[in-house]
């Protein structure tokens, strides 16, 4: 009987050791970033998509799937590039303009930010992240509080029962309060 749990043991302990070849995992320093050599996460995605496109550059989905890939690993510039290139193909593609505008936002364009929330609101005036979105680069990077206030409203008022409602109250507080 000994024997029988001694094997089990050594096998469930030789199985667990095993390499397992699934995904990579990735590593990211305390400073933040991927480690040198160690590869990030979506970069074998991001080659095949490239690959794709490179067959078919009308691909409407897979430019959009670059443009997140690359925007997940914090490659904003890189995905701004492929947002474009899907906003040639579609240009009422409001999700797309949105998460552009948050690429510029991250690379320190919020000017540029703006103007792009401020298409996809041209095009679907109830986009609920195009609002928040525009309501936190104008409060936080733009300093323009009455202007971020609207937006954070009509948040608000697009979904007043939203997960995040309860946050966006506290903070249409805070910039209530530095208006004043």
């Amino acid at each position: 009987m000994k024997r029988i749990l001694l094997v089990t043991m050594i096998l469930m302990a030789a199985y667990a050791c095993q390499k397992k070849e699934d995904k990579p995992q990735y590593q990211f320093p305390v400073g933040g970033g991927p480690v040198q050599g160690v590869p990030i996460q979506g970069q074998d995605d991001t080659k095949m998509l490239k690959d794709a496109l490179a067959k078919d550059p009308k691909n409407l989905e897979a430019w959009i799937k670059l443009g997140n890939t690359t925007m997940d690993s914090s490659r904003f510039s890189e995905a701004v590039e492929a947002y474009q290139k899907a906003l040639e193909l579609d240009p009422k593609n409001v999700d797309v303009r949105v998460d552009m505008g948050t690429c510029y936002r991250n690379i320190g364009k919020p000017d540029i930010a703006v103007k792009e929330y401020k298409k996809a609101l041209e095009i679907n005036p109830n986009h609920l992240n195009g609002h928040k979105n525009l309501a936190i680069v104008l409060a936080y990077d733009l300093k323009d509080t009455a202007q971020a206030i609207r937006e954070f409203e009509k948040v608000l008022q697009i979904a007043p029962g939203s997960p995040d409602a309860g946050q966006i109250q506290q903070e249409l507080q805070k910039l209530k309060a530095l208006k004043k």
